[in-house]
Formats: C-alpha cells, structure tokens, sequence
C-alpha cells in the first residue's frame, strides 16, 4: 500500500463529464502525481449508477480500471451500489488501501442516500483526511457538496421547470457549493431566467458553481484543521461559473483560480481574469 499520511487532506476533483475519458488523461495523471503516480492504489465506484441496470454499474467499473491501469496505476472495482453494500465488511479492506478514490455518474442522491454515515464512507473520508485523492464525476461531483438534486431537475424543460428545486443534504465534503455538471449544455438548455431562479433558491452561504463538460474544478492544497480557505483551479477543455442571484454570473475559463471555504462560503474569490458567463441522469 502506498499509504498517504499527513496534515493536509488529500487533492478533490469536482468534474464536470468525461470519467474515464482520454480528455480527463492530464487531470488524473496530475492527481495520481500526488499521490505516488505508478505506486497509486486507485479505487473506482459506480455507487451512483446503482438505481440503473447492472450492466450500466459494471460498464462504468470496467471503464475505470481500464483508464486508471492505461495511466499506469493499480485499480480495482468497489461494487458498493446498495446501502447494504456499503454496511458490507468485505469492501474496508480495499478501501483502507485506497490513494485515490473515484466516483463516477449516475444519480447524485442515490449516492449520497448509500453512503452517508456509512462504514464505507467513514473509511473513505478517514483516508482522504490523510491525504488520498477523492474525485467525482457529474453525479460524483454533485454529491461532495453541502447540498444537491435530483437528476430529473436538470432535464428539459417542463411544468413548474422554473420552481425552486427541492435540495438534499449531500456528503458535505466541500459543504460550501452546490454543483451543476454538464454546465455548458445544461445552461444552453435552461436558460439565464431559470439558473437565476436557482441561484436565488439555494440555501444561504451556499455557492452555486456550474462546472462545463470535459472540465474539473481541483483543489490541490489540501486542508489541514482550522486551515484557511482552499485554492481551486479550473482544469480541462473549458470553464466553471459561478451563479448569482443578481447581476452577472462569473465566469472562470481553463486556468483561472478561485478560493472557496472549506464550509459554507460566500461566494469565492478569483485570482486571475475572470469574466461573465454566457448564457441528465448526471
């Protein structure tokens, strides 16, 4: 095991689409940098696909541990996909070795619902505080944050589309944003009218941040107790923004730098240039 120990939590990865994708090569090959590159332990999970046919859980396994060995770590398949399995004492050995910690998509509050105040999520959390990465991806990516949704809340447009959406406490790991994956479609789908009626309903001292496809938002620093706020970085083909209620969302291109609270936060920071943004299962 290459065991990570330290003061600092480990590397998070919030992204937007593309798991397991030549695209997202770079990103994951920076975090397994972090975490002793080749000698990484990689754990995958499809814990959010786990409402969908089996096929579609074993199709996102498979897809990970082909990615994660192409870039030259060890990986394996945590089939946590029931609330039952992450009660399962067969899972905390694989776990406990874990560098790096992968969720891909699916249905965020599925997710959220099988591991909250779980064994599996204890063991995981305990090794991202001594300094594993934890990564999710759309679905993965929504439930690290204090809150979420259902899927069926992003899609389409239908009656009562512009009410508030009705928020779910997620996992908390980055408690003070909410995530909106697949953000460069999803706000071609909505429209500005409907994101700010979002962004006005979300609970106070929230940030709402929309994260494009092929896109990550990483926070490399790590926290350690009492720490400042963390330092994000937009990674990948395109850019995040962050949503106001009023005036001009922000937007945050490949590149740019924000400072988020590690609990609830106002809105972040930037470092850098920013501008103002343009106007499924996840």
């Amino acid at each position: 095991m290459n065991t990570v120990l330290g003061a600092k939590r480990g590397p998070i990865a919030l992204v937007g689409s593309g798991e397991y994708l030549p695209q997202m090569d770079s990103i994951d090959r920076l975090l397994l940098d972090r975490v002793g590159s080749r000698s990484a332990r990689v754990v995958v999970l499809a814990t959010a696909a786990g409402l969908e046919p089996p096929g579609s859980s074993r199709r996102w396994a498979r897809m990970g541990v082909e990615h994660f060995a192409r870039l030259g770590a060890t990986a394996e398949a945590v089939d946590i996909l029931t609330r039952d399995d992450a009660f399962d004492p067969r899972w905390r050995p694989s776990l406990e070795r874990a560098d790096f910690v992968y969720f891909s998509g699916g249905n965020p509050v599925h997710l959220v619902e099988t591991l909250r105040d779980s064994p599996a999520w204890e063991v995981i959390h305990a090794r991202h505080s001594d300094g594993a990465v934890l990564a999710g991806c759309s679905a993965g990516a929504m439930a690290f944050g204090g809150f979420t949704l259902q899927p069926r809340a992003l899609r389409g447009t239908t009656p009562g589309a512009d009410a508030a959406p009705g928020w779910h406490v997620a996992l908390r790991l980055v408690s003070g944003v909410i995530v909106l994956p697949h953000f460069d479609r999803l706000a071609l789908r909505f429209g500005k009218a409907r994101l700010k009626s979002m962004a006005a309903s979300v609970p106070a001292g929230v940030t709402l941040i929309g994260i494009d496809e092929d896109t990550a938002l990483v926070s490399l620093n790590g926290d350690a107790p009492g720490a400042p706020p963390s330092t994000w970085q937009v990674m990948g083909r395109q850019g995040a923004s962050v949503l106001h209620a009023a005036g001009e969302d922000t937007r945050y291109p490949a590149g740019a730098r924000l400072v988020l609270e590690s609990g609830n936060a106002p809105p972040p920071s930037l470092f850098g240039t920013a501008s103002p943004a343009p106007h499924t299962e996840c």
